[in-house]
Parts: structure tokens; C-alpha cells; sequence
């Protein structure tokens, strides 16, 4: 009968807040819409937007590219530049410097 008296266990006989313990557990721990769930949601939610960010971005790249190709120097400054195109009658001395033959040279 002396564990029953314990000063520290007294509260728990209230059946009141016995309910209201097992209720609080079960609302953060085991509930569809617990603690942990709304956590991994967040999380989720937080990776959303970045990348939701980052494809703004590259929007935003791809709409310049296209303003930039929808002219005719545009067109004509890509094709030099990315496929080394040339006019008749012209010559193209490509310069590359040493720094940049070793990083081709790392990347394959």
C-alpha cells in the first residue's frame, strides 16, 4: 500500500488527467496528423520550394536563350560560339589556354 501513497503517483490517480496524458501521447505520436507526420511534411514542403526556386531560375535561363536566338546576330553569335560555324571566306583561330586543356582533360 505504500507504492499507492507515493507522493509522485498521487496525480495519476486522477482520472482526468490519466485521459489527458494518454491523449497528448497519442496526439503527437501516434495520430494521422501527429507531431512526426507535420515534421516529415515540413521537410517536404521545404524541398518543394527549393527546387521549385531553381527551376524558376532555369526558366528564366531558358527565356533569355530564347530571346537571345529569336534574332538573327543571336542565332548567327550561337552558331560561331557553340558549333564553331564560319562565314565563306573566313577563318576561325579557336585559343585555348593551358588551364583550360587541363580541365578538359579532367573532365574525361
Amino acid at each position: 500500500m505504500k507504492i499507492l501513497n507515493n507522493k509522485y503517483l498521487k496525480p495519476f490517480k486522477n482520472i482526468y488527467l490519466l485521459v489527458l496524458i494518454v491523449f497528448i501521447v497519442w496526439m503527437l505520436f501516434f495520430d494521422a496528423h501527429s507531431l512526426l507526420f507535420h515534421y516529415e511534411l515540413n521537410s517536404d514542403i521545404e524541398e518543394l520550394e527549393y527546387q521549385k526556386e531553381h527551376y524558376k531560375n532555369e526558366m528564366a535561363n531558358d527565356n533569355k536563350a530564347i530571346k537571345e536566338l529569336s534574332t538573327e546576330e543571336g542565332i548567327e553569335r550561337a552558331a560561331r560560339e557553340n558549333y564553331y560555324m564560319k562565314k565563306p571566306n573566313e577563318d576561325i583561330f579557336i585559343i585555348e589556354y593551358e588551364d583550360s586543356i587541363a580541365k578538359q582533360k579532367q573532365d574525361e
